[in-house]
């Protein structure tokens, strides 16, 4: 008989804002693979099932089993610059992995909670949302370092074949040893996301820093091909006219939504004062007569 798989962590919540940011990321291009760092803690909650047991007139709560639920929570995320540009793969560099350690670190001073690296996430565009055996055997490696370590995973850019319109899917999972190989496979991590109603400030920041990451990302790209002293002057106009092109296709496809999503927030926002003041305005009334 097969023995009982015993997962480190056994659900996910993630805040909407971050996933929002996450989908923005993954939508971005549909080329390449994209990729990024979560930050957010670690809890364990303590369930107890428990029973009752009637002795005469007394009544008495047995605890039968106490139950610890270890749920990650993923408050904001970190947007990664890629330095190679695949269709099938990212590449987390371990300058990046400290410098989010480090950012980690800023917030949990900020905001007084156990803030620390807890994932990653990438895109898979075009193809399926389940992980890959490289994704399966780089989130192995994670693990080995931190046990509540979790993988997140955006499947974009594919169309529903009854309705014909796109569909984006995503799936949170960790990895871990097969029973009979040295090889490590996928266990399927139950995501929430949780509502909210604002967005919070790192996650307004990673969204803003999207469309200049982007912009750098195309500028080495333009840089490493340009600085090659083989190229005839017809290649280098090409290349000018393509590395053009990527701009102004990513203006379109991400700064132009970011911009016109921020007005709308603020037009949302501005809405909400508007009536929260005359709230204030009514109670204050309210308050006046009571006197």
């Amino acid at each position: 008989m097969a023995g009982q798989v015993v997962q480190a962590v056994q659900a996910v919540h993630l805040e909407s804002d971050a996933f929002l940011v996450c989908l923005n990321h993954a939508l971005s291009t549909e080329k390449e693979e994209v990729m990024g760092l979560c930050i957010g803690e670690l809890n364990d909650d303590t369930r107890n099932d428990s029973k009752f047991l009637c002795t005469g007139s007394e009544t008495r709560t047995v605890a039968e089993k106490v139950d610890t639920v270890r749920i990650v929570h993923i408050h904001s995320v970190i947007i990664l610059r890629r330095s190679d540009k695949r269709k099938d793969r990212v590449e987390i560099s371990p300058e990046q992995l400290s410098a989010a350690s480090t950012e980690a670190e800023r917030l949990a001073e900020l905001t007084g909670r156990p803030m620390r690296v807890v994932g990653w996430y990438h895109s898979h565009p075009h193809i399926t949302v389940w992980p890959s055996h490289v994704d399966v055997r780089t989130q192995a490696m994670y693990q080995m370092m931190d046990q509540g370590f979790v993988g997140l995973i955006f499947s974009c850019f594919i169309e529903d074949k009854n309705t014909k319109t796109g569909r984006v899917l995503y799936t949170c999972f960790q990895s871990i040893q097969a029973q009979k190989s040295s090889e490590y496979e996928r266990i399927e991590i139950p995501i929430h996301i949780v509502p909210h109603v604002t967005i919070g400030k790192v996650c307004l920041e990673s969204a803003v820093e999207l469309p200049k990451i982007l912009c750098q990302e195309e500028q080495d790209a333009y840089r490493r091909i340009h600085s090659l002293t083989h190229l005839d002057s017809v290649t280098k106009i090409h290349n000018g006219s393509v590395f053009t092109k990527n701009l102004c296709s990513q203006m379109s496809a991400v700064s132009g939504p970011l911009l016109q999503w921020l007005e709308d927030r603020l037009e949302q926002n501005q809405q909400h004062l508007q009536e929260l003041q005359q709230e204030k305005e009514k109670l204050i009334e309210e308050l006046s007569s009571l006197e």
